[in-house]
């Protein structure tokens, strides 16, 4: 009976662990049954907890797998499109404004 309480107190220890670390919300949102379980198993296996239970998951789970570089071209192509469009919201504001001093008031435009 001692060793069931044993083991029970030890269960609960590391679902607090896991609660506070910001784990099981991220497990529950995440679809990765079949991984997620074999992960919390060698979590909860590990004879020295780390420090970051989240770290640990995202290291075994993959989300810490380094980046393709296709994806990596895709973000900086996102980023200099940014670029040139911000540029070009630019010069259309500019080009609006001068354009705007050649036009006749609105008010003449119906006179006429």
């Amino acid at each position: 009976m001692a060793h069931y309480k044993a083991a029970d107190s030890k269960r609960e220890q590391f679902r607090r662990y896991l609660e506070k670390s910001g784990v099981l919300d991220t497990l529950t949102k995440a679809l990765l049954l079949t991984s997620k379980d074999v992960v919390l198993v060698a979590l909860y296996e590990e004879p020295e907890k780390p420090n970051s239970a989240l770290d640990f998951l995202k290291h075994h789970l993959g989300a810490s797998a380094p980046e393709n570089p296709e994806i990596e071209a895709l973000r900086l192509e996102v980023a200099e499109m940014k670029e040139k469009y911000e540029a070009v919201l630019e010069e259309n504001k500019k080009l609006k404004t001068k354009l705007a001093q050649y036009e006749p008031p609105q008010e003449e435009k119906r006179d006429e």
